[in-house]
């Protein structure tokens, strides 16, 4: 996710409950950053305020949609008018918010988005013998309840959306953790290490050298 907000306060807020739902946040302070970022990573969805300072949020929603990606917008803004929210759909946004908001609609309405940037998976996942469960944030080995961190949630959720395919490190320090991540650390390899000490034996996700994990 990009969270792209000039209320600094408001945008960590928001970048910080939807980490809590084991999304990987950035967030940019004004259209020009948000651009920057825009230019190197691929992001599913942007939460993107309309009254930005440096480069209006118009014109990044508009770069957005002429990049021709999968990246979904949900505008933000603090004009209630009907023509406001029309206008803004017009340029391509997705969906539309105004402020304000509750957190928790936000992030049924990214949760929502997140479903139409990349094929739709299960709201339960499920391989294995394990099956999780998105939506409670619940994960299952064998009907035995695992308890797990968001980043271990999240990278698990990655391994079976991936249906049995290999998945690399490079794949989910993007997918799983922000821009801030050193690529060099070896946060992916320990994250795993938790993972399969919580699942369990017998051991469900291989390692495959030289590409990666999977689970079969």
């Amino acid at each position: 996710m990009l969270v792209v907000e000039d209320e600094t306060m408001l945008a960590d807020a928001i970048a910080e409950w939807l980490r809590r739902e084991s999304f990987a946040v950035d967030v940019a302070y004004d259209g020009d950053a948000a651009l920057e970022r825009l230019g190197v990573n691929e992001y599913a969805v942007v939460v993107l305020d309309r009254d930005l300072p440096v480069v209006h949020g118009d014109d990044v929603c508009r770069a957005i949609v002429d990049a021709g990606g999968e990246t979904r917008v949900l505008m933000l803004t603090a004009a209630a008018a009907v023509r406001e929210r029309v206008a803004g759909l017009a340029l391509g946004a997705d969906d539309y918010l105004t402020k304000p908001f509750a957190l928790v609609e936000l992030s049924a309405r990214v949760h929502a988005l997140t479903r139409r940037a990349r094929p739709a998976a299960p709201p339960t996942l499920r391989r294995a013998g394990i099956q999780l469960d998105a939506a409670r944030h619940e994960v299952r080995r064998d009907d035995r309840h695992v308890a797990l961190s968001r980043k271990e949630f999240a990278v698990l959720a990655e391994l079976l959306r991936a249906d049995g395919a290999v998945v690399s490190a490079e794949d989910l320090l993007e997918r799983a953790w922000d821009e801030h991540i050193d690529p060099f650390t070896n946060v992916v390899r320990v994250t795993m290490m938790k993972l399969r000490r919580k699942l369990g034996d017998p051991p469900v996700i291989e390692t495959v050298p030289g590409a990666g994990y999977q689970i079969r």
